[in-house]
């Protein structure tokens, strides 16, 4: 029997004791696990964009077009959404050490053929097939670890520390994606080598597959930390996605959330793009990126010891939203400036520091609206969602720019077919981001159904015990 499955036995056999708030514990393991999940997911995403800013050197080496090297990052997402469905089954069925040892394998399988792909004695017509195998590989893994911060943070940790658990894991990806936009031009500048380049990520793959193997021994702990955590997973898969669709306030979170992480990777997508028209240099729009990230691990921290001692899921959400869409408004307006470097750059950093920082709080309130439907599966179709939206924006976004007879100041590399005009899609893409806040502000709203449950178990077993003495002191009393 599993591992998930015979734990969720023992406890279902033992849950009168478990429901006892003295007896939940934690153990110091399960930050060997966070840890484990947090390297696993930031060398996941350092995959995904390996080629990106180099993507010059990497249609060169390989002998391909820049289109065809623009496929080795599009098909994590292309990938990530058939995929996403069954990642969240296998969480939220068969245990959260299977799904992350398989995706550890994964994405350790996938960065070895990447190497093998460039080594010398490779026939030059079969390099690119080989690197893009093990994109793909890398691109079936990123599902199966990305939705597991918010089932290890219900099964491990105790309610105090859920947000601040799911926080670390999370931004962990964020932090990927900087370190491929900082290392990559980096190691490549000094070695001229892409094979150097590939093998470099490829250990941090390689110790954290071995890592996740050896050191993580169970899906769940032997006592759960929360009464939540006793019952996670108890809906069936398909009857929690029915659930799901008949909950008012999770479809509300599920379009606009969505909405919000379609709007992110607008911006990641097409920053370069909308920066160059106006002067500013690819250096410079890689700062606003790693501007972009870093705020927004520095928000995401903070909101998460906030909601974690307050509760306050729905209200920092709402709230960082709003603050979300001004700075949005604010990055079409100044991006449309020329030689406002400084600009720019606070805007940015204020859209990470608001935007970027809800993506823990809003998959733990993803969690606590929809309970007890399994924490992966709820917060799965909201990246599903996400990824959905994204497609269709930088599709409505792109169509609507318009080609510049003439710009004078431009630095895009492709030259007078890069020349577009910008400010449309950026005011509606603003427009986008403030619509889904408003819609999420004024419609959503939702009872904390985990907390009301571990509130409600602690009380059930409060007021059995008092009885259960009660019932000792009279016996003792009618003895005498």
């Amino acid at each position: 029997m599993d591992d998930g499955a015979l734990n969720t036995q023992t406890r279902a056999e033992r849950s009168p004791a478990l429901r006892k708030p003295g007896e939940f514990r934690v153990y110091r393991r399960r930050w060997f696990i966070l840890c484990v999940l947090c390297l696993l997911n930031c060398s996941n995403s350092v995959q995904w964009l390996t080629f990106a800013p180099v993507a010059d050197r990497t249609a060169e080496d390989l002998r391909v077009s820049l289109d065809q090297v623009n496929w080795l990052s599009l098909v994590y997402m292309v990938v990530a959404i058939p995929l996403s469905l069954v990642s969240t089954w296998m969480l939220d069925t068969l245990g959260l050490r299977l799904t992350l040892v398989l995706g550890s394998w994964l994405n350790m399988i996938g960065s070895i053929m990447r190497v093998l792909g460039v080594l010398s004695f490779v026939p030059e017509w079969a390099m690119f097939p080989v690197v893009m195998a093990g994109q793909t590989l890398g691109a079936v893994a990123q599902p199966l670890v990305i939705f597991s911060p918010t089932k290890l943070a219900a099964l491990w940790f105790p309610e105090h520390q859920r947000a601040t658990a799911n926080m670390i894991a999370s931004m962990s990806n964020p932090l990927g994606l900087l370190f491929a936009n900082v290392l990559s031009p980096l190691i490549v500048s000094e070695t001229s080598s892409l094979f150097t380049l590939l093998l470099i990520y490829a250990i941090p793959a390689i110790v954290v597959c071995f890592l996740a193997t050896v050191g993580i021994r169970e899906s769940v702990p032997p006592t759960p930390p929360s009464a939540s955590a006793e019952t996670s997973s108890s809906e069936p898969f398909l009857q929690g996605i029915k659930l799901l669709m008949k909950n008012k306030a999770y479809l509300i979170l599920l379009v606009c959330f969505g909405s919000g992480i379609a709007i992110f990777t607008c911006f990641f997508t097409l920053l370069e793009q909308i920066l160059c028209i106006k002067g500013y240099a690819n250096d410079f729009a890689g700062v606003c990126g790693a501007l972009f990230i870093v705020f927004g691990v520095i928000g995401a921290a903070l909101l998460g010891i906030f909601v974690d001692k307050t509760k306050r899921f729905t209200e920092a959400t709402k709230i960082n939203m709003c603050l979300t869409s001004l700075a949005c408004t604010a990055f079409a307006v100044v991006s449309q400036m020329r030689e406002q470097k400084a600009a720019v750059g606070v805007v940015c950093a204020l859209f990470g520091l608001f935007g970027f920082s809800i993506y823990p709080v809003a998959m733990e309130l993803s969690v606590e609206c929809s309970y007890p439907v399994g924490e992966a599966t709820s917060a799965g179709l909201i990246f599903i969602s996400g990824q959905i939206q994204s497609i269709i924006y930088i599709e409505l976004l792109q169509a609507l720019t318009k080609k510049l007879a003439d710009s004078p100041v431009s630095v895009c590399a492709a030259g007078g077919d890069a020349n577009l005009s910008w400010k449309v899609p950026v005011l509606v893409m603003a427009g986008l981001c403030c619509v889904a806040s408003c819609c999420f502000v004024i419609f959503f709203h939702t009872e904390y159904r985990r907390l009301r449950a571990e509130a409600d178990a602690a009380a059930d077993f409060s007021q059995t015990e008092s009885e259960q003495t009660l019932r000792r002191e009279t016996d003792d009393s009618m003895d005498t």
